[in-house]
Formats: structure tokens, sequence, C-alpha cells
């Protein structure tokens, strides 16, 4: 299932690593079958676009500052809230999150995967956690992690070697629906 082009990072740059990974990964679970659920992102655009008509309404109001001094408290007022909104939905629901699914069509489970990693700065160890979108669903199962330095999923010359990774998700994945390992 591996692409037919090399993925390649930058080994001395952790974003590109992590990016890497972070696309590799999301291919791997949309392989399984699962579709993602891009509602939190689009409600993410839709407040960051409502922040963006209110700075747009500030900036071309058509009275001049001392008299429009009002109108710009009130659009700094709500830019700011918005933004906090924001922030908050990043912050309480989305935190590392990199892909988030809907069930599987046909199974019993009524909740969707949330797949999150982390790659701290000057580390070269990848955690990557599979949990339920749902945690408090009757139908979700316990969170799972894998953690691996990165240097056994790259070469040295930075190139991806997708198959080990593959079989690493995919056995994460397995693991948190309790599927037997497959063997090959």
């Amino acid at each position: 299932m591996a692409s037919k082009s090399q993925k390649k990072a930058n080994l001395l740059d952790h974003h590109s690593i992590k990016h890497i990974l972070d696309e590799s990964v999301s291919e791997v679970v949309k392989g399984r079958g699962y579709v993602e659920d891009v509602r939190l992102s689009n409600v993410r655009l839709l407040i960051g676009s409502v922040i963006i008509v209110i700075a747009l309404f500030a900036q071309f109001y058509k009275k001049k500052f001392p008299e429009n001094r009002d109108f710009l408290l009130a659009c700094i007022a709500l830019y700011v809230i918005f933004n906090g909104l924001l922030q908050l939905i990043i912050y309480t629901k989305e935190k590392n999150a990199i892909l988030f699914t809907y069930p599987l069509s046909g199974s019993f489970t009524s909740t969707g995967l949330v797949v999150s990693s982390k790659l701290p700065r000057f580390s070269d160890i990848y955690t990557l956690t599979v949990e339920s979108a749902d945690p408090k669903s009757i139908s979700a199962n316990e969170p799972v992690n894998l953690t691996k330095s990165v240097t056994e999923w790259f070469t040295k010359d930075g190139v991806l070697v997708e198959g080990l990774l593959w079989k690493d998700v995919e056995t994460l994945i397995a693991q948190y629906t309790k599927e037997p390992k497959k063997s090959k």
C-alpha cells in the first residue's frame, strides 16, 4: 500500500519528520476503511472566517476614527471573544490530533477514532496514540500508544521506509480494535 514516490524528510528538521509521519499515519488509517471526520475543521474555518469579517468591518467602516470609536471597540471585543473561542476549541478538543474519523461502516461501535501524535523538540521519540472520538461512549476502547524512535522508520538519507511504519500503525489499530494480529 506504499505510495510509488518516496517520501523524504530533512532529518535535521523535526517538523518535516513529524509532517511526513503524520501524513503517512493518516494514509494508513484511511486505508483501513475509516473516513475522515472534518466537522471540527469546518467549525474552526467558520470561526476563522467570522474573525476575518469582523476585522474587515473594523478596517473599512464608512466613518473615520474618532466617530467610529464605539464600533471599533465592539469589533475589538468580538475579535477577542471569537479568537478565545477558537483557541479553546483547539486546546480542549483538538489537542495533538492529526485525524478524526467516523466509525467504520457496518461496525457495531458508535464512535470513530482520534489519532494523535507527539514528537517533542530535540527528541527522536515519536508517540502515536489511537483513542475513541467519544471516550465516554460504551463502545469506546482504552487508548493505545506506540512510542518509537523515528530512526527506525527513516534511512540515513531521510527516506521514509513506509512498510515498517504501515506495519506498526496497522498493529496499533488492530490492538485498539482488539483484532487478531494479521500474519503476512
